[in-house]
């Protein structure tokens, strides 16, 4: 039997951290870019940005889980440190509703209606809700919610095993004598830290406490110091993810681990000294799941409070502590921690940036390439290398990341949007690399001193009008998300075939007239096929946009029935024909 009792507490913790961890995963997919669009007002205003900790913290049911998504933050650049502290304040106080919600196993009144918030009777019903939802609802997000409600059925049958295991349990001499040994407490405080250090979870610990508590074998005085090892044991996820982090990531995990050093090293001492001089009458009285919450919950404030006016000095600390390395690059093109794998949502929205701003990029260096096209200039030239080295290495960093990304647990609109990226950061890519052949026809055309008819000179313009146009439609509908806008690309960029086309057609003609060169056509050709492949480029963005909305990249089917007498499409069609002069 003891040993049954003991394989049921064992066994209890495996399903709450599975339930926790479940769960957890679950609501980080339901916040989807929430997550990343509520840290971006993170500002040093330190109220607001300790209440944006509580509620990330809340959101993911897990402090060391914000505190590892603000190490891949600050390693990506995209927080600073100093601004980290108050949400850490914020997630220490977030934490704490776990417990509460886990001390509803306490709850002793014989009432109908009481008794059904106790976890043992109210979660089978959450079990069952959970089910249907999962595997009866088709949309995505009921899915996502089912799966967070069997998430914290599993977590509550773990505790309630965890209970149940212990009443044999606290009969026991030995296990008695083990307790005892905990009445002591340094020894209680160590032996918490490194419970929770090695299951890497608070709350689990608390749930073993608070399990524990439901026997009546711990008092205040034991549970007080624990609760203390418990706080500082949950830093190890945070200490573990830094491993191999710049500085700055680095000083945000110092710094959560040293919050819960200090509070350890100050209050440990005072409880001690109160209860020495019997300022805490309850603390020999048997401790409750209520009051383990409430312990925890106490501590928690008390520190947020202690720290949050010293949140300068305390970074001052934490930066004596953790010193820069002279060696450490500063201002990297651009990064994207893998420690952001763990929170999906935020990783996708800073790769839709990256992924925006690759298409700014790429925008603006073929403008360059137009406006140098026959006023060739080094400097200009040097900077569209540069920034096309730039797109290559974004779309190289990018692709690498996704492809990881794209296999987490994601909500439909976070995987449609990895598909799309991966669909549109090549031809980002490419566009930058039509530029740079742009700019060496410019430069071709410089050192041969080739002049072009009027009348070619003529077409070239009207196709780069053209393809001008089709650029800042692709850029403008891409970085706002607009189909509508896509919608337009493709009827221009068939406007720009049938220019290129034409243009090729009066080149022939003036080279059999005797009014071009075949060197002038080997140049103009340069310019045309690289115009026309530009377009092409757009139009692939523009199609991926707007199969994004139908869950499919089928590219070939889409365009075939644009093609196929859809009248939007002729009418869009006839439109740039006539502005351009084509009919």
């Amino acid at each position: 039997m003891e040993l049954y009792a003991v394989l049921s507490l064992i066994g209890g913790l495996a399903f709450f951290l599975f339930g926790m961890h479940t769960m957890s995963s679950s609501l980080s997919k339901m916040a989807s870019g929430g997550l990343e669009r509520t840290l971006k007002r993170v500002t040093s205003k330190p109220l607001l940005s300790m209440l944006l900790g509580i509620v990330i913290t809340v959101a993911m049911q897990s402090s060391s889980a914000t505190t590892v998504m603000l190490v891949g933050l600050v390693s990506s650049g995209l927080m600073q440190f100093s601004q980290t502290i108050y949400v850490i304040l914020g997630a220490n106080v977030g934490t704490t509703l776990t417990a509460w919600i886990l001390s509803l196993s306490g709850i002793q009144n014989e009432a109908i209606w009481v008794q059904m918030l106790k976890p043992s009777h109210f979660s089978p019903i959450v079990a069952i809700v959970g089910i249907v939802l999962l595997m009866f609802t088709k949309t995505d997000k009921k899915k996502t919610i089912g799966t967070v409600m069997i998430g914290f059925a599993l977590l509550m049958f773990g505790m309630a095993l965890m209970s149940d295991s212990v009443s044999p349990l606290a009969e026991k001499p030995e296990f008695q004598q083990i307790l005892q040994q905990f009445a002591n407490p340094y020894l209680g405080l160590i032996a918490s830290l490194g419970f929770t250090a090695i299951v890497q979870s608070s709350a689990a610990t608390i749930g073993v406490l608070q399990a524990i508590s439901l026997s009546g074998s711990m008092s205040y005085s034991m549970a007080i110091p624990m609760v203390m090892g418990l706080n500082i044991g949950t830093c190890a996820t945070s200490l573990i993810s830094c491993i191999g982090a710049n500085t700055n990531a680095k000083r945000v995990a110092v710094s959560h681990l040293t919050i819960k050093i200090l509070g350890a090293v100050a209050g440990l001492p005072v409880f001690l000294i109160l209860e020495y001089f019997g300022a805490l009458p309850f603390a020999s009285a048997a401790v409750t799941p209520w009051g383990i919450a409430l312990i925890h919950t106490v501590y928690n404030l008390l520190l947020t409070l202690i720290f949050l006016p010293l949140s300068k000095p305390l970074a001052r600390l934490v930066e004596k502590l953790v010193r820069e390395k002279k060696q450490e690059e500063r201002n990297p093109v651009f990064t994207l921690d893998e420690r952001l794998l763990k929170v999906p949502s935020v990783a996708i929205a800073e790769c839709a940036n990256k992924t925006g701003e690759m298409c700014s990029i790429a925008r603006s260096v073929l403008q360059d390439s137009f406006d140098m096209l026959f006023d060739y200039k080094k400097e200009t030239a040097a900077k569209i290398e540069e920034q096309e080295n730039k797109l290559d290495l974004l779309e190289d960093k990018l692709g690498t990341y996704l492809v990881p990304l794209g296999t987490k647990n994601l909500s439909l609109a976070d995987s449609r949007k990895v598909s799309e990226m991966l669909h549109t950061i090549g031809d980002f890519e490419r566009l930058g690399d039509h530029a740079v052949n742009l700019m060496k026809v410019s430069r071709e055309i410089c050192e041969k001193k080739i002049v072009f008819s009027e009348e070619a000179m003529q077409e070239l313009h009207t196709a780069i009008q053209a393809a001008g146009e089709i650029l800042d439609l692709t850029e403008q509908a891409y970085r706002t998300g607009n189909a509508a806008l896509a919608h337009k690309v493709e009827p221009l960029e068939q406007v720009i075939d049938h220019l290129i086309s034409t243009t090729k057609d009066n080149h022939i003609d003036r080279l059999v007239a005797g009014n071009c060169t075949i060197e002038h056509g080997f140049v103009l050709s340069d310019i045309l096929t690289n115009i026309e492949r530009i377009s092409d480029h757009c139009s692939n963005v523009a199609v991926a946009l707007i199969e994004l909305g139908h869950n499919s990249f089928e590219t070939h089917q889409y365009l075939n029935g644009v093609k196929s007498g859809d009248e939007e499409f002729d009418t869009m069609y006839t439109g740039y024909a006539e502005k351009y002069g084509v009919l």
